[in-house]
């Protein structure tokens, strides 16, 4: 595999991704002292392009940063955040880990792959319901913590909350997703698309958008989040003061 030179824009991946990709590029790479510190960013940008993170789109992070592919596929191979394979229009996101599967995430995920499948055979992991980037379609996925065990089980749209789930109200979300509605999280800001998400993700944000920012900066945490917090508060209870002179530890020579 070929390594490129910074802001190398070759006909192979420059006009795939167009002008406007390649200046985004060159705006995140400017944030960072050095140049391959934006390469999370910039998986996230190619990912709001085509919905994945391609061999092509790889080879355009690699060219922009002056690293080879290898050392791209390293990452993009990683995370499971970026797709090798086209995402649908949303990406549903089933908590399958300790609490949630307890509290029902396991039965959640199994009912929507039946639910999503065709000609008898559920769908599988990371696969997609319809037709990948077009209105409707989905992509299905069971993930580790979704740090929300307080409102178990949960599961993700896009990666914003769908709290206290059950199986007829998770069928009833794809349901309203596949009609091309956008229900509103739990909390949070609104739905969009995976694609306008992973934009955000890749730290290319709507300034001059005052309505995206209040919804972003708006109150996100729950009743249930905060109860022990409140409960304390309202018993006026305290940590114990830490004193103020504590020894180390011996440690044995070795």
């Amino acid at each position: 595999m070929s390594s490129g030179t910074p802001n190398d824009d070759t006909p192979s991946t420059a006009t795939r991704f167009g002008e406007d990709t390649v200046a985004d590029a060159r705006e995140l790479i400017g944030r960072y002292p050095q140049s391959r510190s934006a390469l999370l960013p910039l998986l996230h940008l190619v990912q709001s392009v085509e919905g994945h993170v391609s061999q092509e789109g790889m080879a355009f992070c690699a060219e922009q940063l002056g690293l080879s592919e290898a050392e791209v596929a390293a990452v993009a191979t990683f995370y499971t955040m970026y797709k090798r394979k086209p995402c649908g229009e949303h990406l549903v996101s089933v908590c399958t880990n300790t609490l949630c599967a307890a509290m029902g995430g396991d039965a959640i995920y199994k009912r929507l792959q039946q639910h999503l499948g065709s000609d008898g055979a559920p769908l599988g992991h990371e696969e997609v319901a319809g037709t990948p980037g077009e209105s409707g379609s989905l992509m299905l996925e069971h993930a580790e913590c979704l740090a929300a065990c307080d409102l178990a089980p949960v599961l993700q749209v896009n990666y914003e909350y769908f709290d206290n789930q059950t199986e007829a109200g998770a069928v009833e979300l794809v349901d309203a997703l596949r009609r091309g509605d956008k229900p509103h999280p739990t909390r949070g800001a609104p739905l969009s698309d995976f694609k306008t998400v992973e934009r955000q993700l890749a730290g290319l944000l709507p300034e001059d958008d005052d309505e995206f920012w209040t919804d972003v900066d708006g109150p996100s945490q729950a009743v249930e989040t905060m109860r022990g917090a409140q409960l304390a508060a309202d018993r006026s209870w305290t940590a114990p003061a830490a004193p103020e002179d504590v020894p180390l530890p011996e440690v044995e020579a070795k």
